[in-house]
């Protein structure tokens, strides 16, 4: 079973803060018992951050699209950094604003002087140059802009050789006690590294197995539920993989993000992150898996159309291999017959998961039962991250 830890990570955010470098560590880290306070200077506890998706969207520089906010869950004037195991900088255009305030660079250049890990993604590295941490010749990496402005600080430029398309993008930087990543793409290494400069190991119950995940998606696919997973299981050692009926390796699945804003009975729906088919739909053999996971969004409306979606799934049922689903992701369980027990539901499967049969758990946001682990919705991602590392035999011990 995964194990609880005694960690305190701060996470310093600011206005258009990088989404997906943002939720994924969050949430990951909180999967584990890792206690992570937001922050942001002028803030307090409750308040809201903007967060926004960055990526190539066909232009000749990446695209920012606002997608939702971050609720901070802490005061940026209380914050004690001794209390503190390390500090996450995510990247995104706060980070303009924000190095160039004294309070922040103060923070920062304390965490450093504590020996505390600083981890920094993207154009999070400008806070290192502000605060000087830089000098020396050490060694960093961030989105391939700031070289210029990390070799004038005193810093090192490193970068991944040998980076042909954008699966290659995995790697991050180690120094001391300094990890940076050029952006999102390399976060399922980079929280490894975190994991393990943290102090963590990563185990599984079966000997020389490590547990292997097909994630079925489409369009439409919600950003969170395919991203957060995803990257967490690369991080834990998992061989991950992505598949939709219709498109090829390589090929992109559009993401939306849902944003309750106030006063709406129904989130607004946002495009997020691009999400890339990592392998071909006829080069999946299920006997190659532990476990097919259907995120939500509004993807599974697209796949339960599918006949090959539907007996995919189907065909796991069968095998007595792990089953979960997120939000939406009932939607197509419940055409397989698999939702016969009791599962956790959103508002937009209720119907769905009753008329197949399944028993609506409403006190749990994320159940497991037997061999099916269901949640009802992206905020419950850190305890269905649990859960189906639990079920699946991976341990986290700090």
């Amino acid at each position: 079973m995964g194990s609880m830890a005694h960690r305190s990570v701060l996470m310093l955010c600011g206005e258009f803060m990088e989404a997906y470098e943002t939720i994924v560590p969050l949430y990951v880290l909180q999967a584990f018992g890792v206690s992570v306070h937001c922050v942001s200077p002028g803030r307090k506890t409750g308040d809201k951050c903007i967060m926004a998706a960055h990526d190539l969207l066909g232009l000749e520089i990446y695209t920012e699209l606002v997608v939702d906010h971050l609720t901070l869950n802490a005061n940026f004037d209380d914050v004690i950094p001794d209390q503190y195991d390390a500090i996450i900088i995510p990247g995104g255009r706060f980070t303009e604003l924000l190095s160039a305030d004294e309070k922040c660079v103060s923070l920062v250049a304390r965490f450093a002087e504590l020996k505390k890990l600083i981890f920094t993604s993207c154009h999070s590295q400008l806070f290192l140059a502000a605060a000087g941490l830089l000098t020396g010749g050490m060694k960093c990496t961030a989105f391939e802009s700031m070289k210029p402005l990390i070799e004038i600080s005193g810093g090192a430029w490193w970068q991944q050789p040998g980076v042909q398309t954008l699966f290659d993008i995995t790697d991050c930087v180690k120094d001391g006690n300094f990890v940076s990543t050029m952006g999102w793409p390399t976060l399922g290494h980079s929280l490894k590294v975190l994991f393990e400069s943290l102090g963590s190991k990563i185990s599984s119950s079966k000997e020389n197995h490590q547990p292997s995940l097909l994630f079925l998606i489409g369009d439409c696919v919600e950003d969170y539920s395919i991203n957060v997973p995803f990257k967490a299981f690369q991080a834990l050692g998992c061989k991950v993989d992505a598949v939709t009926p219709t498109k090829k390796r390589g090929e992109k699945c559009a993401t939306i993000v849902h944003d309750l804003e106030d006063g709406r009975q129904l989130p607004t729906e946002k495009f997020g992150h691009n999400f890339y088919v990592t392998v071909a739909w006829d080069d999946v053999c299920v006997d190659d898996y532990d476990c097919i996971v259907v995120p939500g969004g509004r993807s599974p409306e697209l796949l339960v159309m599918n006949p090959k979606a539907v007996e995919l799934v189907r065909t796991f049922v069968e095998k007595g291999k792990f089953v979960a689903a997120i939000g939406m992701g009932n939607w197509l369980l419940a055409a397989t017959g698999a939702l016969k027990k009791r599962c956790a539901s959103s508002y937009g499967t209720k119907v769905a998961m009753k008329v197949a049969g399944g028993e609506i758990v409403e006190s749990e946001r994320c159940v497991t039962d037997d061999k099916l682990i269901t949640a009802a919705s992206t905020s419950d991602l850190p305890a269905f991250l649990y859960a189906l590392s639990t079920a699946l035999g991976l341990s986290v011990v700090f």
